[in-house]
């Protein structure tokens, strides 16, 4: 039986024999509308089922033939969206200050830079980043391993949310009022932590096992208010 091609990123589908690839488009903004023609371009050329517009903020290109695949990825000329394996599979933002009128925090900057130094990062299992540029919370941050809410006077950082499998979790609040510098400081010594730990499950679990206070000593914050 097929399998999912991890090194072509793409996802076996339901008949069995064709495939979903994910281009990374990071964030989900596209300023060179060419792309879009590209893809439809591509997606007909290759007789894609359909074209689904992800939670990730990507496009999917499903029902692809195996043999197509890597014609497919030379002419898009894009990489992999981080769909599946043990790694960061996808920081979402919002449009934050850069587009939102009642963004409060620039969501789309911070974002990206955690986009261009964390996607695809292999960790123990896979892990998601939320990042919303006000309390309205539209990219979920309260469901992701690691959260950022744009809050009046900084970032709030959470930690440890899911909602797969059959008992979500919501994620803790760790700090509060950062800047730009201090939030992604955080994220990265939030997954040093989550690295080292090892363990096979989503981050919420381990903090469940460890308890948020030691976690939150751990990496050297405040005790959570």
């Amino acid at each position: 039986m097929a399998d999912d091609i991890l090194e072509k990123g793409a996802i076996l589908q339901r008949d069995k024999e064709t495939f979903a690839i994910a281009p990374h488009i990071p964030g989900g903004i596209i300023t060179d509308f060419s792309l879009l023609r590209k893809l439809a371009d591509v997606a007909e050329k290759y007789g894609v089922k359909a074209i689904k517009l992800t939670s990730a903020e990507r496009f999917a290109l499903v029902g692809l033939k195996p043999e197509d695949l890597d014609a497919v990825w030379q002419e898009l000329g894009l990489v992999p969206g981080a769909a599946i394996g043990l790694c960061v599979r996808s920081i979402k933002i919002c449009p934050g200050t850069t587009f939102c009128r009642i963004g409060l925090q620039d969501a789309v900057g911070v974002g990206l830079k955690l986009d261009e130094k964390y996607h695809g990062m292999a960790l123990p299992y896979k892990f998601k980043i939320g990042v919303s540029g006000c309390p309205n919370n539209c990219s979920e941050a309260s469901i992701k391993d690691i959260g950022l809410v744009g809050m009046a006077k900084g970032w709030r950082v959470l930690a440890g949310g899911f909602v797969s499998g059959l008992r979500p979790r919501l994620a803790d609040v760790i700090a509060q009022n950062l800047n730009d510098e201090e939030a992604m400081d955080l994220v990265d010594r939030v997954l040093e932590w989550y690295r080292r730990q090892g363990k096979a499950k989503r981050l919420g679990r381990v903090l469940d096992e460890v308890g948020l206070e030691t976690f939150v000593n751990d990496l050297g914050l405040p005790p959570v208010q």
